[in-house]
């Protein structure tokens, strides 16, 4: 009977751990799901953010004073002048002892500017924070978005795959009957086969979007995605104008806000290289102890003596240097975002056109042709070859209106990446 209360301690300490497990979580189905998560969860960016909440601590200690010094100075410790006395290191047993509470003063301005200073690098890791996000809400939008695609595609070559299957079926039928030669039924097949060849692919390349994604959520445990469901809506033409999205993204760009701030940032870094021409105070108090009574007060008051002036020189020239630099880098960026906005946008409206022609006359022109085909196949004024052309072209079609779709999805994530918001 000794197993017996094992097995219970076993069995109930297991339905302890199960009962505290974390319930699996299901997310995804749509792309705004998986960016809420990912701005809770993701490890990268839950860094950054916490990066700009340090940089923002540091503002109100980079303006404070300096802490002020204590010194005592114990003097005659070996009683020279009290021959009756031996030598001590208590202070009312020396000779006298010195108190000094001093406190460093800078010239006026120079915690200021220190001040603004470290303000200025807390608005760059703000601005570097927004950039993590956007990148990373980018690489989501794209990866929902090409996964879709997959879907979408194997959607298609599975239909197509039916379809091909019909036309096998009629070529057999005919070729039975000897109205047509066995080769027609031989490239049916042959085409079956490609096709599912292609559908092994897709279906690889699906499970690695899929991987991605939880990759890009930070491989989440218990948390089961669900695969996408619909693409987000796109955009009326009047508000993705080149002019309109010029103006967002010289407000809200990410890189440009953090280029703002360093050149803030060495603005005041450039006054403060200045300010340092003139000198810093320190004052002091010192009470005098003697014996057990204070006997005196020294009041000190200390200025350093700024005499490098060589080196005084090359720090302001490192400064304005480098405001030159952060004033170029801004320049650098914007060029190189309105040439991103410019070609995204270019992008998306070809896309756009694309799927209004492919959605709207070569689609509907291919099924007209398939079934045409398919009709004079069957009495014999078509040959094989002019099916399987039929059937390819609407394939084709099928995936330049997915593709086109997708592609509208990618640009837009592009532009919102660059604009620094939802379009």
């Amino acid at each position: 009977m000794k197993p017996l209360p094992l097995l219970l301690a076993t069995a109930l300490a297991v339905a302890a751990v199960t009962a505290r497990a974390e319930p699996e979580q299901l997310i995804g189905g749509n792309v705004e799901s998986l960016l809420e998560f990912a701005r809770e969860r993701h490890p990268e960016f839950a860094a950054m953010r916490l990066e700009a909440e340090a940089a923002a601590a540091r503002v109100a200690p980079a303006g404070a004073l300096p802490e002020p010094m204590f010194r005592a100075e114990l003097r005659d410790i070996s009683n020279e002048n009290n021959p009756a006395a031996s030598p001590n290191l208590l202070p009312a047993l020396v000779g006298n002892t010195r108190y000094t509470v001093s406190q460093a003063l800078p010239w006026y301005g120079k915690r200021e500017l220190r001040q603004e200073v470290a303000a200025a690098a807390a608005d760059d890791a703000r601005g570097r924070e927004r950039a993590t996000w956007a990148d990373l809400a980018r690489q989501i939008k794209l990866t929902y978005a090409l996964h879709h695609v997959h879907l979408a595609s194997l959607r298609l070559r599975r239909e197509n795959l039916d379809l091909l299957t019909q036309i096998e079926q009629i070529a057999q039928a005919r070729y039975a009957n000897g109205l047509v030669p066995q080769q027609d039924v031989i490239r049916a097949q042959t085409e079956r086969t490609a096709l599912r060849s292609e559908l092994a692919m897709l279906e690889g390349e699906s499970d690695q979007a899929s991987a991605r994604i939880r990759a890009l959520l930070g491989r989440p445990a218990n948390v089961r995605i669900r695969p996408p469901e619909q693409l987000r809506p796109l955009p009326p033409a009047a508000r993705i104008e080149f002019a309109a999205l010029e103006t967002r993204l010289r407000a809200n760009n990410p890189k440009l806000a953090s280029d703002d701030a360093r050149i803030v940032g060495s603005e005041k870094n450039r006054e403060l290289a200045y300010k340092n021409r003139y000198p810093d105070f320190s004052v002091g108090l010192s009470p005098i102890q003697t014996r057990e009574r204070i006997t005196g007060w020294d009041l000190m008051v200390e200025v350093n003596i700024p005499l490098q002036q060589s080196r005084r020189r090359d720090e302001e020239r490192a400064a304005e240097r480098a405001l030159d630099a952060a004033r170029s880098r801004k320049e650098a960026t914007l060029n190189q975002a309105l040439a991103e906005l410019s070609e995204s946008l270019a992008g998306m409206k070809s896309a756009r056109r694309v799927e209004e022609l492919v959605a709207n006359s070569l689609l509907p022109q291919s099924e007209l042709t398939l079934q045409a085909a398919l009709a004079g196949y069957e009495t014999g004024r078509v040959d094989f070859a002019a099916v399987l052309d039929a059937q390819r072209q609407i394939r084709k079609a099928r995936e330049d209106l997915v593709r086109a779709r997708a592609d509208q999805q990618v640009r837009m994530a592009e532009i919102e990446r660059l604009i620094g918001e939802d379009i």
